[in-house]
Order: structure tokens, then sequence, then C-alpha cells
């Protein structure tokens, strides 16, 4: 009987190791370099600058890839891996930072209220050239063909298309 109990925990004892050491092995043969480059087409060289990691051939960059091959063998998911590299190195080495905190004013709330505020600005600019101030009149100057200035016309409204054109024929008549 004791045999039996020798060899059921030896056979027990190499199942089990067996059974977590052959995953541990195989999982970081089993991370392409397409997952690798899934995640690190999102994540900024620490070297160049705004060159992702997938197409870097920095040796920094070659080190980064390792480790995100490394840590997707550990069974980490890609927020896991970015959510390390933003500890690591900042925000900034990710190409779509996080909108929390201070990346979320600066990135994503200020660029639409400076629009806004433009847009509004930019309406107003465009209404006052339109309308003139209450109380004003316009106020136009005819120029002689010699280049004398004659009295300013002065009115409230604009002259019509037909007073131009009677205008124009007149001095039209003159040159003649």
């Amino acid at each position: 009987m004791r045999k039996f109990w020798c060899t059921a925990l030896y056979s027990l004892l190499v199942f089990g190791l067996f059974a977590f050491v052959q995953p541990l092995l195989a999982q970081d043969g089993d991370v392409t370099d397409d997952e690798v480059n899934e995640v690190a087409r999102d994540v900024y060289c620490p070297v160049c600058e705004n060159t992702p990691l997938d197409v870097c051939a920095t040796q920094a960059c070659a080190d980064w890839r390792e480790l995100i091959r490394t840590k997707l063998g550990e069974g980490q998911s890609k927020e896991e891996i970015f959510e390390y590299f933003a500890r690591q190195y900042g925000d900034g080495v990710l190409a779509n930072p996080p909108r929390r905190g201070v990346s979320l004013i600066i990135l994503w709330i200020l660029p639409v209220v400076v629009l806004l505020l433009g847009a509004l600005v930019f309406s107003r600019v465009l209404r006052s050239m339109r309308t003139a101030p209450e109380g004003t009149t316009a106020t136009t100057q005819v120029v002689e063909p010699q280049g004398e200035i004659t009295t300013p016309v002065s009115s409230s409204e604009p002259a019509s298309e037909d007073d131009y054109l009677a205008r124009i024929e007149e001095e039209l008549g003159k040159t003649k």
C-alpha cells in the first residue's frame, strides 16, 4: 500500500509541476509580433519624438517591445500595460492619453472652450460690421473726373441702383 501512495504522490507532483510550469514557458512563445505591435502602436518612443514603438528602430524601443511581449506573456491586458507605461514614464508616452485630471482639462475641455469663445467673438465682429451704430448716417463723397471732391452726400438710406446708374451715365456724358 505504501508503494501505491508514493507512486500516486510522485505522479501528482510531476503532474502539478507540468501543469504550472508548462503554461509559463509556453506563454512567452505564444505572443506574436502582431500582438506586441498592436500594443506598441499606441505607445510612443522614449527617445524619438512622436514615433510609435511599432515603427521605431532604436534600442530603447526594442527593449520596450520585449517588455510588452513579457507582460502579454504574463497575461496582462492592453489597458494594464498602458497603465504601467503611464505610471513609469507619464501620460506623454501614450498615443491616447487618459481623460482624467490635468490632461482632461488641457487636452479635451480647453480646446472646446477656446473654439466656442472664438466662434462667439467672430459672430459678434461680423454682426457689428453688418450694422452701423444708431445715430450715424452713411456719408459718401462724389469724385469728379478731374479729381476734385464735391460736397459729401449724406443720407440715412443707401443710394438705389438707379441713382448709381444715372450718375455713371452723367459722368460718361461729361467725358465725351
